[in-house]
């Protein structure tokens, strides 16, 4: 049956309408295919996102954990020394393929070996150690009695045991007697008496109620022995001596502004050395003007000097802009060693300065991260980390510096060349290799980015044989401070402050030059009021008086 024209026509248009319809709705279902697919690549980057920010939380997190309830030595153990052939060995395929070749773990081994003591008897002898033969010795004898020794043909002594005893603090009060004497003289026909005075002993703080002794007292237990004035205060009131903690601090500032010609003179003597270790720390003053009491203000500190005159200067600003290192550091031309803090740049740049850095805080990151790690299951093998790595190649120039600690310049110098080049060159491959492998936010990630940005500063050590691998020397000078800061925790007034840094330069340079620090408070007190010309001054300088030798020195 043949259909009419008509009819054949709606059908093809009824045809047509339906086919446009499944390809409309096919291209609906690609599109929401299509808005699916980027719905789940959008969240998928987020829970990537996510997970990186749950992996750096987490490190943190056990970070945190390790500094709170492990101990803070970042020393290495010497097992690690030995480890560090294993290291290498640990480290994941993945890892290795991308790593430096190294061929010389063997050798190290027979370095450390080297360095350790080779039988019992190279080792350090344990017991008690004797009392320092200068102290004074008093015998206390025990005698036998008359019926007891009766009819020996000798008696004798024997020295059985030492006992060390204190005389504890005794408070006295000096009275100052002044002979005077009366003259009788004419003038013009009239007797005229004059009195003719006895010269006085000259005092650093005029009209102070304590005495030179009393004073070094106060300041070496404040500032040498952490001991706050409210407690000194205490103590001398139990002894009988009435003074208040306001009259001790103002003795301390008073006093302070009487030695600043010496820390004049000890900066010069400073500047005039080759190299100079700075570094800063916080430190709370409560009244600095135009300052909120909480915001942090800094105690800096720069060690150096020629190697037989070392001098450790602190000084007190509220500020850690650049101003501080080009005023410090002015007429200064040689190497300044420092941590990563930019602050020192501009001193650098403005003086010619060689800037160094230290591998300490370099090192101190990667430790941070190792500490972070995860504990690694029993059922997993214990495959060696990227901060694992990179510390062991640290260890070996550390492991090389304790081995030529004792030589003199010129022989550090070819021992770094030819042993601690090559490592810092393996080291420096590794990191360009590794470090776009790590998360940015990471410990790890942290760690070799600063390695990196400090990298040309980290290998200047081994241009010159007098330079040091690390910064320890600063940070060492100024834990005395830090110890202290814990006891007394803040400073008043800018100007205890500022006394405060006087006295802790005079104290550390003291210890720096082997002196008892009390005795040569002692000594500069008594001696400032006659210093009247600068050679005065600079025969005061620790290595220009002779006192006895600390004994912990």
């Amino acid at each position: 049956m043949i259909l009419p024209s008509s009819s054949l026509k709606k059908q093809a248009d009824k045809m047509g309408n339906s086919a446009s319809e499944q390809l409309a709705l096919l291209l609906e279902k690609d599109q929401v295919i299509d808005h699916q697919a980027s719905l789940i690549e959008r969240k998928s980057i987020v829970i990537s996102e996510q997970q990186k920010r749950i992996l750096i939380l987490e490190e943190a997190l056990r970070l945190s954990k390790v500094k709170r309830f492990s101990p803070s030595s970042e020393q290495s153990t010497q097992m690690s020394l030995f480890d560090e052939a294993e290291v290498e060995a640990r480290i994941d395929f993945d890892q290795a393929s991308d790593a430096p070749e190294d061929d010389d773990d063997s050798d190290l081994e027979n370095e450390v070996s080297a360095g350790a003591p080779a039988s019992a008897e190279t080792k350090k002898k344990t017991g008690r150690k004797p009392f320092a033969s200068h102290l004074p010795r008093e015998q206390v004898f025990a005698y036998l009695s008359e019926q007891e020794k009766f009819g020996a043909i000798d008696t004798f002594f024997t020295k059985v045991r030492e006992e060390l005893d204190i005389i504890p603090a005794q408070v006295r009060v000096l009275e100052y007697m002044q002979e005077k004497a009366v003259f009788i003289e004419m003038h013009d026909d009239a007797k005229q008496r004059i009195i003719k005075s006895a010269e006085m002993p000259k005092h650093p703080v005029a009209r102070a109620m304590g005495s030179i002794n009393l004073m070094s007292f106060v300041i070496i237990s404040k500032y040498a022995d952490g001991l706050p004035l409210y407690r000194q205060e205490k103590i001398l009131s139990r002894y009988g001596g009435e003074l208040s903690r306001t009259t001790l601090a103002n003795w301390v500032i008073a006093s302070a502004k009487q030695l600043q010609p010496l820390i004049n003179l000890l900066r010069e003597h400073q500047h005039a050395g080759n190299v100079i270790m700075a570094d800063e720390t916080r430190i709370q003053v409560l009244k600095e003007p135009d300052r909120p009491v909480t915001s942090d203000k800094y105690m800096w500190v720069t060690l150096g000097g020629p190697p037989d005159k070392p001098s450790v200067l602190f000084e007190y600003d509220p500020s850690r802009n650049q101003t501080v290192p080009l005023r410090l550091l002015e007429g200064f031309s040689g190497y300044l060693q420092t941590d990563g803090y930019a602050g020192y740049s501009a001193a650098c740049r403005e003086n010619s300065i060689t800037q160094l850095g230290c591998w300490d805080h370099a090192r101190r990151k990667f430790k941070e991260a190792q500490k972070a790690q995860p504990k690694a299951k029993k059922d997993k093998t214990n495959q060696a980390s990227k901060a694992d790595r990179v510390l062991s190649f640290i260890n070996k120039l550390y492991m090389i510096e304790r081995q030529i600690k004792l030589l003199s310049v010129v022989e550090k110098y070819q021992q770094r060349q030819e042993r601690s080049l090559p490592v810092l060159n393996k080291l420096k491959t590794y990191l360009e290799g590794n470090q776009h492998k790590v998360l940015k936010d990471s410990l790890t990630g942290k760690a070799m980015t600063y390695l990196s940005n400090q990298w040309e500063k980290l290998n200047v050590y081994c241009t010159h044989g007098e330079l040091n691998i690390s910064n320890i020397l600063a940070e060492n000078a100024i834990r005395p401070f830090v110890i202290g800061r814990k006891a007394w925790l803040f400073s008043d007034t800018p100007a205890g402050a500022r006394a405060s840094a006087i006295h802790y330069s005079l104290i550390e340079t003291a210890k720096a030059n082997g002196l008892e620090t009390f005795q040569y408070y002692q000594h500069i007190l008594a001696a400032l009021p006659y210093a009247d010309t600068v050679d005065k001054v600079e025969a005061l300088l620790p290595w220009n008086v002779e006192l006895k030798k600390s004994p912990v020195s």
